[in-house]
C-alpha cells in the first residue's frame, strides 16, 4: 500500500463453497460446469461437527458462523502458529446479512409455538458480527475485532481495511474474509419479487442474455501478515495485497451509478493506493453478478479505467452463485488459486458477450497466463464499491 509502511502478505487461506470445500476442491469447482436450474446454490449435506467441540456448541452457531470457522481452520493450519502478541492479531470480517437463517427459523418458532419457545441464543446467533467474534474467541486474538457490513462489497472492504491495519503498524497479523448463508425462503422471495434473480435460473455474467443472479453462499478466510515478519518466521507466502479502494455511488439503493462512474473511481483509488498504472494490472476478477444493470455498469467502468485493450476479465459467479457479503472473499481466493495454477478460470455459462461491452471476458475454458497484479471488484446495494489489488509475491 503506497506510502503506508509495511507490506502485507497472505500466508494462509481457507474456503467453504458449494462447488468445493477446501481451497483445492474449490479450484476444481471453478473449472467445472456452471449453475442452472435453481434460484439458489447451497452446500449440500453440510457437516460442521469437525469444527466444534460437540453438538451443543455446534447448535449454538448459525451456518454463517460455521462456514467462517471452517474456512478459518484451513487458513490458520496453512499459516502455522502466529508468534505474535495476541493483542496485535486482529479479526476484521465481512458479511452482508449474518445469521438470517436463525432469525427466520425462530420467527417461525414464535408464530407456531409462542414467545417462550424462542431460543435464548437467537440474538448471538443472528448478529452480523458473530462470525468474526467467534474466530477471535476461538483462537484468542485480542486485537481489533470488527465486522464490516456493506452488502456485497463487505468482504472486499474487510480485506482492504485488514491490510491497512498491518500496513499502518497497528497489527502484526489480521484474520480477514467474509461469510454468508442467507438463502432462506423469505430472502429468496424478496430477491425474486425485486426481479434480481434469474428467471431462467442460469447465472451467465456479461452474457447478452443474462437476466439475474443465482443466490449462493460460502466463506473464505485469509491470514494477512506483515511481510517482513512472515519472511522471518519462514511462512509460505501465497500473495501480497498491494492496495485497495472504497467509495460510494451515492445514486440509488440497488442500481449502480450510470456508466459505472463510481466503480471506475473505486478501481482508480485502488490503483493509486497500490502505486500502479492501469497497464500494470494483468487480470480483473469482476463482481459480474449476471444482472443486466450491474454487468453493464462494471463493463463500462473497466473500459473507462483500462481503455480499448483491457486485461482479461472473469467472473466466478457462474459457478458459485452470488454469496452476497462473502463474494469478495471467495473471489480473492480464486485470484490466489489463479496465481498458483497459472490459469484464469472461465466465466461459466457465458457464451455470447453482450455486444455493447468492450471487455475481454474469459469464456469456455480456463486461460493460461503469467500471473501478475490482479484487481478484484465488488459492488453492493446501497452504492458501496470495493476494489482490492492482489499480486504474486515478489522479492
Amino acid at each position: 500500500m503506497q506510502g503506508a509502511g509495511h507490506r502485507v502478505a497472505i500466508t494462509g487461506y481457507g474456503v467453504v463453497a458449494p462447488c468445493g470445500i477446501g481451497k483445492q476442491n474449490f479450484w476444481k469447482g471453478l473449472l467445472g460446469p456452471g449453475l442452472s436450474g435453481s434460484h439458489t446454490v447451497v452446500i449440500e449435506n453440510w457437516d460442521a461437527s469437525a469444527y466444534f467441540a460437540g453438538p451443543k456448541e455446534m447448535r449454538r452457531s448459525d451456518r454463517c458462523e460455521q462456514y467462517a470457522l471452517a474456512a478459518a481452520t484451513e487458513a490458520l493450519e496453512q499459516s502455522g502458529d502466529l508468534p505474535y502478541d495476541p493483542a496485535r492479531i486482529g479479526t476484521i470480517f465481512g458479511t452482508g446479512i449474518g445469521g438470517l437463517r436463525t432469525l427466520e427459523d425462530q420467527v417461525v418458532v414464535r408464530v407456531e409455538k409462542g414467545e417462550r419457545r424462542v431460543s435464548p441464543f437467537l440474538v448471538p446467533m443472528m448478529m452480523s458480527n458473530a462470525s468474526g467474534a467467534a474466530i477471535s474467541m476461538r483462537y484468542g486474538f485480542q486485537g481489533p475485532a470488527e465486522t464490516i457490513c456493506t452488502a456485497c462489497a463487505a468482504a472486499t472492504h474487510a480485506l482492504g481495511y485488514a491490510a491497512r491495519q498491518i500496513a499502518w503498524g497497528r497489527c502484526d497479523a489480521v484474520i480477514s474474509g467474509g461469510s454468508e448463508s442467507a438463502a432462506t425462503i423469505t430472502a429468496v422471495a424478496g430477491f425474486v419479487n425485486m426481479t434480481a434473480l434469474s428467471t431462467t435460473m442460469v447465472s451467465k455474467p456479461f452474457d447478452a442474455t443474462r437476466d439475474g443472479f443465482i443466490f449462493g453462499e460460502g466463506a473464505a478466510v485469509f491470514v494477512l501478515e506483515r511481510l517482513d515478519l512472515a519472511i522471518k518466521r519462514g511462512a509460505t507466502i501465497y500473495g501480497e495485497i498491494l492496495g485497495a479502494g472504497s467509495n460510494a455511488d451515492a445514486h440509488h439503493i440497488t442500481a449502480p451509478s450510470p456508466g459505472g462512474t463510481g466503480a471506475a473511481a473505486c478501481m482508480q483509488l485502488a490503483l493509486t493506493d497500490a502505486g500502479l498504472l492501469p497497464s500494470d494490472i494483468k487480470q480483473v476478477n469482476a463482481h459480474g453478478t449476471s444482472t443486466p444493470l450491474n454487468d453493464a455498469a462494471e463493463a463500462q467502468a473497466v473500459t473507462k479505467v483500462f481503455g480499448a485493450t483491457p486485461p482479461p476479465m472473469t467472473s466466478i459467479k457462474g459457478v458459485t452463485g452470488h454469496p452476497l457479503g462473502a463474494a469478495g472473499a471467495l473471489e480473492a481466493a480464486a485470484v490466489l488459486l489463479s496465481f498458483e495454477h497459472k490459469l484464469i478460470p472461465p466465466t461459466a455459462n457465458t457464451t455470447v458477450i453482450d455486444p455493447d461491452m468492450t471487455v475481454d471476458v474469459v469464456t469456455g475454458a480456463a486461460r493460461q497466463w503469467q500471473p501478475g497484479p490482479t484487481i478484484s471488484n465488488n459492488f453492493g446495494f446501497g452504492g458501496h464499491n470495493g476494489s482490492i489489488i492482489i499480486a504474486p509475491y515478489a522479492n
